[in-house]
């Protein structure tokens, strides 16, 4: 049996024992915590009811959230540093619905009529801010950037936990955001998404301390990836990188992101073989799961 295909045996096993369940939109966080609606605050009537329907939410249901509104000013707070002026705009549309989930669910994210943010883009931000265990969904009335859709979930979900966000942790996750929006453009979205997401992961799970050796990390990875990647673009993701190694992280739920990384990597043309980190970590597990069980079958049926 070729290695994929016992890693594929080991993941059709381990989902006939880790069968999902089913939760409704009212089941799915405890107690009497409401979710949060983030809405532009220069969203026409017109405007404001197309987003409501893209967020699954009515009018007379908007009751049962707690209601926020994010700025054009907070959006220039945010991605001033960033972005011109001209890119940012000066009317705040980009909403977001954001519930907590359950503890050790993560984070999940929708976009409607967002044109240069990714999901993917939107959870590896989030973690990076700091939110753990959210679902979120992010709209716009029509095609938006959707970069200042982050200001309004980091400021829901603030507002709904009673947490204040570490101002640098939502410095970086703002930087990453658009950065991996930025090399998208030149790389392709889910090959920027992927390596932000590897380099992240490979930093924080090494003792690197200087900069030299996070650009060796970013050259390795992007290699394995086959990504051609400026001198710029080198600079700009070590020092984001730089940033993001002295946030207080939790490492796990980074690599749990990791893996879902690598659910697209398999499909890549990269030999795992030679790949350092969780990824090959991820291989052995499932490989050895699936020696485990056909040799368990072997025994009863033999």
């Amino acid at each position: 049996m070729s290695k994929w295909k016992k890693v594929l045996v080991g993941l059709v096993a381990l989902g006939m024992v880790l069968m999902p369940v089913s939760v409704s939109k009212a089941d799915a966080v405890e107690g009497d915590e409401k979710p949060y609606i983030s809405l532009g605050a220069d969203l026409t009537k017109e405007q404001k009811n197309t987003v409501l329907s893209l967020l699954d939410v009515t009018e007379e249901e908007l009751a049962d959230y707690e209601v926020i509104q994010v700025t054009n000013k907070d959006e220039h707070d945010f991605l001033d540093e960033y972005l011109s002026d001209s890119v940012i705009g000066t009317k705040a549309l980009s909403s977001v619905r954001i519930e907590k989930a359950e503890e050790g669910k993560g984070i999940s994210v929708v976009t409607k009529n967002i044109t240069y943010c990714t999901s993917g883009m939107y959870t590896n931000a989030l973690i990076t801010a700091g939110i753990n265990d959210a679902k979120v969904t992010v709209a716009g009335p029509f095609n938006l950037s959707g970069t200042a859709a982050l200001v309004g979930a980091m400021k829901a979900y603030s507002t709904m936990t009673g947490e204040d966000l570490k101002k640098e942790n939502a410095d970086a996750a703002t930087n990453e955001l658009v950065l991996t929006g930025e090399l998208g453009q030149e790389l392709g979205a889910e090959k920027a998404e992927e390596l932000v997401a590897l380099v992240k992961q490979r930093v924080l799970d090494s003792d690197v301390e200087t900069v030299e050796e996070v650009k060796e990390i970013i050259k390795e990875s992007a290699g394995e990836l086959d990504v051609k990647l400026t001198a710029e673009q080198e600079q700009r993701l070590a020092a984001l990188l730089e940033k993001i190694k002295d946030l207080d992280l939790d490492v796990d739920k980074l690599k749990q992101q990791a893996e879902d990384v690598y659910n697209r990597l398999k499909d890549l043309d990269i030999d795992l073989d030679q790949a350092k980190g969780i990824f090959g970590k991820i291989v052995q597990f499932f490989t050895e799961i699936a020696d485990k069980i056909a040799n368990w079958f072997a025994g009863l049926f033999g």
